[in-house]
């Protein structure tokens, strides 16, 4: 019974680490929206260079004790992973934002709990596909109302232009689908590095990408911008890069190690459900009844996948937690 106890309070803290990094993370589908006078690449450097440098002061005093326990793979994994985490994949989401609007571009990003959660359900030991079928099925229809009015109601925007936003919205599902299943794995793998100062040094790496970055921003650079839309820039990505990359990457990181991969799937439908409710905010006005329809659809995808990862009772001995490890 103190197993079970213990297995389900780390469920609980799990989840609740999920509901706080989703929270944290829907803000980012509102700062291309803020910042609309930059482009998408100006916004990834602004963003992840402030990530970059706050990481690397809060790593200078223990740089040396971390990365001893760092291999050669390991810091091959965090040059990809801060690329398919961050860099390629914030610059994708903030053209799909900034062409196709926060509905759509949150559209397609909201599939990520099925694509992470039938990868997931690969692992050793992983809750089966068939037990995963309702939670699934609940979240694709949550995800085809969100984007129900903004697929049928286009508006004058051109054919070609909706097909680039859409592109780009994809091209984040797949770039942000490659992370979550790397990164989860990968946090089971380093014992001698804890979660937060794994995403420390995801920061710093995604910093210097940023860097690299700059000249192509320079020379993309052909607008005149003034002081205040330079303070909300300035505003916006430190912002962004303090409550969503550190913060949030935090509690994901945090979750990763307390819930199982196909349960860290249905987790990211937080952010779609919080993305939808800045939008509401932005734009003034209530939810439709396919939106509201989502946001109960949603909900009982990811209370569908929590009952899925309850054990028998005939397996109340075994530890709750064993899938954490995955």
């Amino acid at each position: 019974m103190a197993a079970g106890t213990g297995g389900a309070r780390s469920t609980l803290l799990g989840v609740l680490c999920g509901v706080g990094a989703g929270a944290l993370w829907g803000l980012v589908f509102l700062a291309p929206e803020l910042a609309r006078a930059f482009s998408p690449l100006e916004l990834t450097i602004g963003r992840y260079l402030c990530y970059g440098a706050i990481s690397a002061l809060l790593l200078a005093p223990r740089w040396k004790s971390i990365t001893a326990h760092l291999s050669r793979e390991a810091w091959i994994a965090l040059v990809w992973l801060a690329l398919a985490g961050n860099t390629l994949y914030f610059v994708l989401l903030a053209n799909a934002v900034q062409i196709g609007g926060i509905a759509m571009a949150s559209i397609v990003v909201g599939f990520l709990p099925v694509t992470v959660t039938v990868v997931g359900s690969r692992d050793h030991g992983a809750v089966s596909l068939a037990r995963l079928a309702p939670s699934l099925l609940l979240c694709a229809a949550g995800v085809i109302c969100i984007g129900w009015q903004a697929i049928a109601s286009p508006g004058n925007t051109p054919l070609a232009t909706r097909a680039l936003g859409l592109a780009c919205a994809f091209g984040a599902l797949v770039s942000w689908s490659a992370f979550a299943v790397g990164n989860s794995r990968w946090l089971t793998r380093l014992d001698a590095v804890s979660a937060h100062d794994w995403n420390l040094l995801i920061g710093v790496v995604t910093g210097l990408q940023s860097l690299l970055l700059v000249p192509l921003a320079l020379w993309q650079a052909d607008a005149a911008r003034s002081s205040a839309q330079w303070t909300t820039f300035l505003s916006v990505s430190l912002g962004v890069a303090v409550l969503a990359s550190i913060t949030g990457n935090a509690l994901w990181n945090r979750m990763s190690r307390l819930l199982p991969l196909t349960l860290v799937g249905q987790m990211i439908l937080f952010e779609t459900l919080f993305a939808l409710a800045y939008a509401l905010v932005w734009e003034h006005r209530l939810p439709t009844v396919f939106e509201s329809a989502a946001f109960v659809l949603m909900v009982a995808a990811v209370l569908s996948c929590l009952a899925a990862h309850r054990k028998p009772a005939s397996a109340d001995l075994a530890p709750l937690s064993e899938g954490a490890a995955h």
